[in-house]
């Protein structure tokens, strides 16, 4: 593998958002936090995180009357637990825009779940006082309408394995992204971009990859703007379908076919014997993966050589030692 290109991949800034809480700041309703460690000393060490609370940037203080998702009429408000009169839906929709510069300058976003502002999915919403796991907060639904490429995760989520290296990849890929558009992006740029992250891509769906390559194979001078704009909304789409286990085993049977006749009877059964064992779940992927990285360092391939799918993100996080 390019250690050096590695290293060089990681080594910018990774701005990432979070929900205030996550990190111990008392900015709850009750002012307490929810602070997770795991988000603050483990991912803290790669990433550089931007803070945000959209109900203490709406004006409503701490402490602060709880509040809830309710069905009033045809639509969702946000209005307190105690006293439905208070309705602070368009303070929390007003302080999401105002957000929008450094929104679009991140490279992904880590969001309280349950949250009436903040809860990316399965929010309770209230009926009769009847509550059904049906909402999203107002500032997570901001986010994930307004910027549809950025990984959005829960805290809650990150404690799955497969969803945490999703995420996690998925916030690197964006990263790489924002880069090569520092400067104009051109044809051979986003085919070299493609090259890099098509076996990731493969990982996660394969018509979508096939998709993607037909995309690139379009892009012209004339064109670049448009073309690049589509590439990384199907990326995004794409990476955002979590990677399975059959889909692992094409590309890391794939990528074995790139060491052709180089490699004697032996090492080529002990590599299908261990591809194997990651598709009937005895090892987990890093363990066919360090066995090809040991092949390919004796035998590099360029194409092998430049491909994220061997390195998605720092090994020290040992993402790919659980899934």
């Amino acid at each position: 593998m390019n250690v050096e290109n590695s290293a060089a991949d990681h080594a910018d800034t990774i701005v990432v958002g979070i929900s205030s809480c996550l990190l111990g700041n008392a900015v709850r309703y009750d002012g307490a936090h929810k602070y997770h460690s795991y988000i603050e000393r483990t991912l803290g060490q790669y990433f550089q995180f931007r803070a945000f609370c959209p109900e203490v940037e709406a004006g409503l203080g701490v402490p602060r009357p709880a509040v809830q998702l309710r069905e009033i009429g045809a639509s969702i408000r946000v209005v307190g637990v105690k006293d439905h009169s208070l309705d602070v839906t368009e303070a929390l929709r007003e302080a999401a825009e105002k957000q929008s510069v450094w929104l679009d300058g991140l490279c992904g976003y880590i969001l309280k779940k349950d949250s009436p502002s903040c809860g990316m999915a399965r929010v309770k919403v209230y009926k009769n006082d009847i509550p059904a796991r049906a909402g999203v907060g107002v500032f997570a639904d901001y986010l994930q309408e307004h910027f549809p490429t950025l990984p959005v995760e829960e805290e809650g989520r990150l404690g799955d394995p497969g969803l945490r290296e999703n995420f996690i990849q998925r916030v690197f890929v964006r990263h790489r992204w924002r880069r090569l558009c520092r400067a104009p992006l051109t044809a051979h740029g986003l085919m070299r971009f493609h090259s890099r992250h098509k076996l990731i891509a493969m990982s996660h769906e394969q018509n979508r990859a096939r998709e993607l390559g037909r995309l690139v194979a379009e892009a012209r001078a004339d064109n670049i703007e448009e073309i690049g704009q589509r590439y990384i909304a199907g990326l995004m789409a794409c990476l955002k379908i979590v990677a399975t286990r059959g889909n692992h085993v094409n590309v890391l049977q794939h990528i074995q076919g790139y060491l052709k006749r180089n490699i004697d009877g032996d090492d080529k059964q002990e590599l299908v014997d261990t591809i194997e064992s990651y598709r009937a779940g005895s090892v987990p992927l890093i363990v066919p993966l360090t066995l090809l990285r040991h092949h390919f360092r004796k035998q590099p391939d360029a194409f092998i050589d430049e491909s994220f799918y061997m390195t998605p993100h720092p090994a020290e996080l040992s993402l790919l030692n659980e899934i």
